[in-house]
């Protein structure tokens, strides 16, 4: 009995909520094969998990948060590089959302350009063709061959 109880406690801490320690309000707009949102969005992360919620009219339409797994409110919980088929693309690496949601380096900095606002990359390979942009106020991701956009605006 003792051995269930520790079990349960630990299956059931696993589902608890968590405490983000940073949330910004950002304008998100997002445009892939399953998927399209342009509206109000919150980001709240830690050190090793993240959540984007989406908001349209006040309402939340779509909850995905990330950690070693991906959890789409509407579908459950998948592997990153299941979602990345899903949602994006089989091309990308594993941490691609969640590097680009941070306004991080992709590809592990391929082809990286620091200027005095930010940085960019440009990637372009047989299945890709990406340009991405960090600025203090906007992360920019389209890939061109999978008509894949992503754009994170500061609130004014």
């Amino acid at each position: 009995m003792k051995y269930f109880l520790v079990v349960a406690l630990l299956f059931f801490s696993a589902c608890s909520v968590k405490n983000y320690e940073h949330t910004t309000t950002k304008i998100v707009t997002i445009k892939t094969k399953k998927f399209r949102f342009s509206d109000i969005g919150y980001i709240r992360n830690t050190d090793d998990a993240l959540q984007l919620e989406l908001f349209m009219a006040g309402t939340v339409v779509k909850r995905i948060e990330i950690n070693h797994l991906i959890c789409v409110s509407d579908e459950g919980c998948i592997s990153k590089k299941s979602f990345n088929e899903a949602y994006l693309s089989s091309a990308y690496p594993e941490n691609i959302l969640q590097n680009i949601l941070l306004g991080r380096k992709i590809f592990n900095g391929s082809n990286f350009e620091k200027s005095s606002f930010g940085f960019t990359q440009r990637i372009l390979t047989q299945e890709v063709e990406i340009s991405y942009r960090v600025t203090p106020k906007e992360i920019y991701f389209k890939d061109r061959k999978n008509h894949i956009l992503f754009k994170i605006k500061d609130v004014q």
